[in-house]
Order: C-alpha cells, then sequence, then structure tokens
C-alpha cells in the first residue's frame, strides 16, 4: 500500500507582501509610526533648538496685539494677585495671622498660574495645532513641551516683579533664595508631565478644554493659593485630621510652600510637609516621566481621523 504525502500548497504572495518586503529592504517605515522610546527621546533631542524657538515665538505674538505688549506678562498675575488680595484678604480675612502676607500671596499666585497655564495651554496643544501636526514630521511631544517651556518663560518674568514686591515689603535677601531653582526645576517636570497627559486627552476629545477651567479653580482652592492651609485646617476648623496633610501634599501646595520657604523669611520650615523635598520629587518623577510615556504611546494617533 502507498502512501502518498500531501504537501501544503504554498501561501500565495500578496501585493501587499511585495511592498512590505520592498519597504524593508530600502529601510522604509510606516509614515507617523510610534519609534521606540530612546529613539523618540533622541528625535526630541535633536529638535530642541525648535521647541525653544517655537516657545518664545509663542510668548511673544501672545500680548503683540495689546498696546502694552509684555508688559501683560507681568501685570497679568499681578492684577489676579490684587484681586485675591481683595477678597480673600480684605474682605474674608485671611490674611489675619499670616505674616508677610502680601508676599505669601503674590509667591502663591504666580506659582499656581505656572501649573494651571501649562495644564490649559495642555489640553489644546494637539488639538489646535492639527495644521502643523498633518504637515509635518516630528515628535508630537514637542508641542506639549514648548508650551510649558513658554509659561516657564513667562513665569520668570514674573519673578522678578516678585523679587521687586518681596524687597518693597521688607523681606530681606537670603542665600535660601537659591532653593527657588531646584523648586522650578521639579516644579516644570511635573507641569510638562501634565500638560503631555492633557494633550493627549485633548487631542481625542477637545471639550477636555472646556471642563479644564472649573477642575483648576477648584484645585486652586484647596492648594493654599490665597489661604494658609494650616489655618483653616486646624483644631477648631471641625475639619477631619486627615484633611491637611491630604491638602498640604498635593502638587500644586507642595510646590507653592517650597518656593515660599525659599523667598520669604517668615514661612519656616515647620510649615512644611514631613518630607517635602521628597514628595516634591515623587510628584516630578511620577507624573514628568509616566506622562512622557502615557503621551508617547499614542504618538501615531495624533493629527489622524
Amino acid at each position: 500500500m502507498t502512501q502518498v504525502l500531501h504537501t501544503p500548497p504554498p501561501t500565495p504572495v500578496t501585493a501587499e507582501d511585495d511592498l512590505a518586503a520592498l519597504a524593508a529592504r530600502h529601510g522604509l517605515s510606516v509614515s507617523g509610526a510610534r519609534p521606540p522610546l530612546p529613539a523618540y527621546v533622541r528625535q526630541l533631542w535633536a529638535r530642541r533648538h525648535f521647541i525653544t524657538a517655537f516657545a518664545t515665538a509663542k510668548l511673544t505674538a501672545q500680548y503683540a496685539q495689546a498696546k502694552l505688549g509684555q508688559v501683560w506678562q507681568v501685570m497679568t498675575p499681578l492684577l489676579n494677585a490684587a484681586v485675591y488680595y481683595f477678597i480673600f484678604g480684605v474682605l474674608l480675612h485671611t490674611k489675619k495671622g499670616v505674616p508677610d502676607y502680601i508676599p505669601f500671596l503674590v509667591t502663591g499666585v504666580f506659582i499656581w498660574t505656572f501649573t494651571s497655564s501649562s495644564i490649559m495651554t495642555g489640553t489644546r496643544a494637539i488639538a489646535g495645532n492639527l495644521g502643523l501636526v498633518r504637515a509635518l514630521h516630528f515628535p508630537r511631544a514637542a508641542l506639549p513641551i514648548s508650551f510649558c517651556l513658554q509659561q516657564l518663560q513667562q513665569l520668570l518674568f514674573s519673578m522678578a516683579a516678585l523679587v521687586v514686591i518681596l524687597l518693597c515689603f521688607g523681606v530681606p535677601v537670603a542665600a535660601s533664595w537659591v532653593l527657588a531653582i531646584p523648586v522650578l526645576f521639579l516644579q516644570f517636570t511635573f507641569n510638562t508631565g501634565m500638560s503631555l497627559i492633557m494633550a493627549r486627552w485633548g487631542a481625542k476629545t477637545p471639550d477636555i478644554s472646556q471642563l479644564m477651567p472649573f477642575v483648576l479653580r477648584t484645585w486652586m482652592y484647596i492648594s493654599g493659593v490665597m489661604w494658609n492651609i494650616d489655618k483653616l485646617t486646624g483644631e477648631h476648623s471641625g475639619l477631619p485630621s486627615w484633611v491637611n496633610p491630604v491638602l498640604k501634599a498635593n502638587p500644586a501646595a507642595v510646590y507653592i510652600d517650597l518656593m515660599r520657604f525659599a523667598l520669604i523669611d517668615s514661612f519656616h520650615a515647620g510649615q512644611l510637609p514631613p518630607h517635602v523635598w521628597v514628595i516634591a520629587t515623587g510628584w516630578a518623577l511620577v507624573v514628568g516621566v509616566g506622562g512622557f510615556i502615557y503621551f508617547w504611546k499614542a504618538e501615531e494617533t495624533y493629527g489622524r481621523g
């Protein structure tokens, strides 16, 4: 009895297979495909000059139509601080028991504005620049990073005004002012991570930019921007004991309090939460690195659909 061996028929070669093999042979890849993470970081670094130039151009154009021009970079946060001082300091008496209240308030407003503006511009970083995203091939993370860099540049203008305010209200120059540099670095890292997260959400759901002002306003009120958390969550407040450490450990409050500690001599270390530098570094690493990876994972979807 003879046994006939049947070999399976060869798989037909399609035109798609031929094109894929041709592309692979010549080193071609899918347009807009997500590169590996190390290659993505290298691409971003190679475009660092574009990121800084784009941020500077956006900052310059922001008040180009106003008669006072770039003066509004300082006037806007100062006017916000003046409004908050009138409402909270004068009408609601939150300045009671807070030494150097005006430097305390202005520092909080400036540092909070840096975070809130970075997040808000992040929500529109992709959705508001679809023409650029669809026309040019570049790592999309360059957009939210450049917007955060723009907000950092604007904060530096505000910090110059803050120094004048500190000196006018009798706050002496101290060696602790140097601590403002690592605080800003950690906050910038955190803000960039938040901006990247919001950029991915905003690219998929543009309506997120309409919701964020309400979220940010709530976050501002619980972060001690215009009032002292210890004063309003003390033993006579009627709040549970866990509220105070939770509020003081939230990232916005951490960076605001660290900046106050660095610049205002009456704001002492006892007003900071335990292990504050560890908390500040942890927020920066978790949100900064995590936000970058989260954004990178959706790289090939931006500008599609």
